[in-house]
């Protein structure tokens, strides 16, 4: 029989979090994308509720949170910043501090998560590069062992959180970045580092400017013979690839609960704009055009939030009891991952439309949430990602057209 109920303890969670959110990080929005950034005071709310750091485990700061618990806080940070800026510097530290909290040494898990827990640093993730997105193994970064320390010396591109570490936050922080430790042997060549960018030597960085969700910097950072410990090496040697997928996977997971939170947010927000808005005498929303699109929207964002938390469930019980494999986990979480920001930018644009001219306008509350829903349909990896992986495990490894 399925179950599809929450904890009271969850509830709970929800119901706190809800009250944070709207009281703190919705009001400010507008300020948000002025400024290009999240204000300290958000920042710090959410250390004080534990979501900064949710995954890492008690010893260290952290709230030890499993799949669901950080979907249920991903999902409330979108219904209240439908921008998307809150919920990466929230999802990207949650996801990928699973990740160091599971494969990291205890120095470097003790460097990282105590200051990130308490929302003075950011724990970022560093794949991609100005060449090589999707196609890791194009990747040209590398790492040479010298000792006990490894020498970094490439660049990496398009990393969610750059000025925040660098300028913003008191302690600054890192990424888990991706180098070729053999480059010979391509994607089973590669480990994660973690590379901290502030006090360290040989570290230039820049800053890019996005189309949407602007209260969260995206930049790169270029590594001219870096050195860090070999104590930051994330894993084992070589294993590098492996690792980032199941990060990938994780944070996909989450990414779906925060679409479909801030698609339902602007359904909301729609309904009752449509409530009152009036066309040739009476409220729009009594037309059959404007009812039938609400009604495929709601349905469809209701259907992605139930893949999501499908999915972060599975990989729950993938974490826990090893009841599903790698593969199972990642074909659920790419289902939801494909459809969850696709139908989320639909539902967007769909409620955009019902605002007529003003919705065209930067005073507008839905526009701001249609730029940054698009972003994720590359963040993580493409809508194009999602559907090999989905087709791949439909058909089998060997219909792999790339291999």
């Amino acid at each position: 029989m399925l179950d599809f109920t929450f904890t009271d303890e969850q509830e709970l969670f929800r119901k706190t979090l809800r009250e944070f959110c709207q009281k703190k990080i919705a009001p400010v929005l507008r300020d948000m994308e002025e400024k290009k950034r999240i204000p300290i005071e958000v920042i710090r709310g959410m250390a004080e509720l534990g979501l900064m750091g949710i995954t890492a485990s008690p010893e260290f700061g952290g709230a030890g949170a499993d799949p669901i618990l950080a979907g249920i806080a991903g999902e409330e940070i979108g219904r209240a910043d439908i921008t998307c800026a809150t919920a990466v510097f929230y999802l990207v530290p949650a996801s990928w501090g699973h990740i160091l909290n599971t494969y990291g040494d205890r120095e470097t898990k003790q460097k990282v998560f105590p200051s990130l827990c308490k929302g003075r640093s950011f724990l970022g993730i560093a794949t991609t590069e100005p060449e090589a997105g999707s196609d890791l193994a194009n990747m040209k970064t590398v790492a040479k062992r010298v000792g006990d320390e490894y020498v970094i010396n490439g660049e990496k591109m398009y990393i969610s959180g750059v000025r925040e570490v660098v300028e913003q936050l008191e302690e600054g922080g890192g990424f888990l970045t991706l180098v070729k430790t053999a480059p010979e042997k391509g994607t089973r060549g590669m480990s994660f580092l973690y590379v901290p960018l502030k006090g360290i030597s040989g570290i230039s960085h820049t800053v890019l400017e996005e189309m949407g969700r602007r209260g969260i910097s995206t930049g790169g950072f270029k590594m001219d013979n870096v050195r860090v410990p070999a104590s930051n090496l994330v894993g084992e040697e070589n294993r590098g690839f492996y690792i980032a997928m199941e990060g990938f996977d994780y944070a996909r997971a989450v990414i779906s609960v925060v679409c479909a939170g801030a698609a339902m947010s602007a359904l909301e927000q729609g309904m009752e704009y449509i409530k009152q808005r009036k066309a040739f005498g009476q409220p729009i929303g009594r037309y059959e055009g404007i009812q039938f699109k609400l009604a495929e929207n709601y349905s469809k964002i209701d259907a992605a939030r139930l893949l999501g938390y499908r999915a972060l469930w599975m990989l729950g019980k993938e974490i826990r009891e090893k009841k599903y494999s790698r593969f199972e986990v990642s074909k659920a979480i790419a289902e939801a991952k494909m459809l969850a920001p696709q139908w989320a930018f639909e539902t967007l644009n769909d409620v955009l439309q019902w605002y007529g001219a003003y919705g065209y306008t930067t005073e507008c509350p839905i526009e701001a949430g249609l730029r940054g829903a698009r972003s994720y349909m590359w963040a993580e990896g493409s809508n194009e990602i999602m559907k090999i992986i989905v087709a791949r495990e439909l058909l089998g490894k060997e219909f792999v057209a790339y291999r």
